[in-house]
């Protein structure tokens, strides 16, 4: 079997981590904003709260999120598929820890920013959607980005709960053709040249806003 062919075979898989990576950013940057933005505003109890969340997401291993998920839950009756779970569980994972940027961003602003606000009669929410979060989110791309790549390539855990991404597809190939050399090459290489133009995308983007954030000074 050529290099070629184990490409080909490879990416026969790329479908499911696509749709995987784009269910979990479905998941992951909604938590993040979420979460981060509660856990800066709240206090006392709700603050633990939110922060038990938050940790439970961010320091548990993935791959026994995954099992825990895809094999427990139906023992209490409740079933999801595993693009579900897969999504689910590396959406969560990664917006626990874009949360913390979040969460950083907004509590670099300078308050008076707020105030002001606040004195121009705007709502609190006004001036979070308003002047903080426009400001805040240029401060969290790079992590987002990051986050993006780390879910990319966590999607290779999936196939741990019967997905047939390209991980699968690659130890397939592997028990049938007998070259785990080349086979784990291609997989590598396939990984890069997904990952890579996300990298891309990211520092355009960063710069792009640096641009903004220069002519708005």
């Amino acid at each position: 079997m050529s290099f070629l062919d184990i490409m080909a075979g490879i990416f026969q898989g790329f479908g499911v981590t696509a749709e995987v990576t784009i269910y979990g950013l479905l998941y992951a940057i909604p938590f993040a904003l979420f979460a981060g933005v509660l856990q800066h505003f709240s206090t006392g109890i709700f603050r633990w709260c939110i922060t038990a969340i938050i940790e439970f997401w961010r320091s548990s291993p993935v791959i026994v999120l995954l099992y825990a998920f895809y094999y427990s839950l139906p023992a209490f009756g409740i079933y999801m598929s595993a693009v579900t779970v897969g999504a689910m569980v590396l959406g969560l994972n990664a917006g626990g820890y874009a949360s913390q940027s979040v969460r950083a961003a907004l509590q670099a602003l300078d308050h008076g920013q707020c105030e002001a606000g606040l004195a121009l009669g705007l709502s609190r929410f006004t001036v979070l959607r308003l002047i903080e979060l426009p400001q805040a989110i240029r401060v969290m791309i790079p992590t987002f980005v990051n986050e993006a790549i780390q879910l990319i390539k966590g999607t290779a855990l999936v196939s741990l709960i019967t997905l047939t991404d390209m991980t699968f597809r690659a130890k397939e190939i592997a028990q049938l053709s007998y070259n785990p050399v080349g086979i784990y090459s291609g997989l590598l290489l396939a990984y890069l040249i997904v990952c890579y133009p996300v990298t891309i995308f990211g520092r355009q983007l960063e710069a792009s806003n640096g641009k903004i954030g220069r002519a708005s000074q």
